[in-house]
């Protein structure tokens, strides 16, 4: 099962990091929050990923070009100039790198894709969150109750809109909800390739265009993960995660 990871965005609420580089490039631990986000899926068994890329989408092309050779140890002969790889992470993924475009919306770039994953059902995620929702879990419940979409639903911080549930199935986006009440879409989806047909264009939204006219329908249901989840948002959320994985005990790192 392939993997979409939402990329492209310009990131200007941690204007901080991203006037270099992209969002999902800002590194926790000396790595790209990217990185992290691909470990998760990878813990679960899945490998492929599909990043949709957008604002500076070759700061994103460059670092997994590089990655087979910088990401393990190296031996360098200096008078000769040779090096040789020594030791290489153990991770077997697959990455298509896909550039949907410097202004397309959310659902406008899942569209975009619709080559890759429109004869099966699929995982879309954003490029800026970590979580230790059970991936195997999230995808069994999807299986389960026969709705076009599944997302995550979590306790969220109050600046982020909410989600009104009848059961498990989503029937309203809220504006906002207040800190420690209510639920957030928080990524980690599981879509039909039906959704696909939703999607209008480029200008599309996946979250206003595209899932509030589902939700009406009753074809939304929500995963509620009470575990751990946090958004890269700003620079006091990524103080925060970095301060977590530099205890030893970021939640989210369920990899060994």
């Amino acid at each position: 099962m392939k993997i979409i990871i939402l990329a492209g965005g310009f990131g200007t609420r941690l204007s901080e990091e991203t006037g270099t580089k992209p969002k999902p490039m800002v590194e926790i631990g000396n790595r790209p929050i990217l990185w992290h986000i691909m470990k998760i899926y990878a813990h679960f068994g899945f490998h492929e990923f599909i990043v949709a890329m957008g604002y500076k989408a070759d700061y994103i092309k460059k670092y997994f070009i590089e990655y087979p050779t910088y990401s393990g140890n190296l031996t360098v002969q200096i008078d000769s100039g040779q090096s040789k790889i020594v030791r290489r992470e153990q991770d077997d993924w697959t990455i298509h790198l896909e550039d949907t475009g410097h202004d397309t919306m959310t659902g406008g770039r899942i569209k975009k894709l619709s080559d890759w994953v429109s004869s099966e059902t699929f995982m879309v995620t954003y490029g800026d969150g970590v979580s230790d929702v059970p991936i195997d879990e999230l995808l069994k419940f999807h299986k389960s109750h026969g709705k076009l979409v599944t997302i995550t639903a979590v306790r969220p911080p109050s600046r982020f809109g909410g989600l009104v549930l009848d059961g498990a199935v989503v029937t309203e986006f809220t504006e906002k909800a207040q800190a420690g009440e209510g639920w957030i879409n928080g990524g980690f989806m599981v879509l039909e390739p039906e959704v696909l047909t939703r999607i209008k264009d480029s200008s599309s939204s996946l979250e206003f265009d595209v899932f509030e006219d589902l939700a009406k329908e009753g074809q939304i249901a929500a995963f509620c993960h009470d575990g751990f989840w946090q958004c890269m948002d700003t620079l006091r959320d990524l103080k925060h995660l970095e301060g977590l994985w530099n205890s030893g005990k970021a939640p989210w790192k369920l990899w060994n």
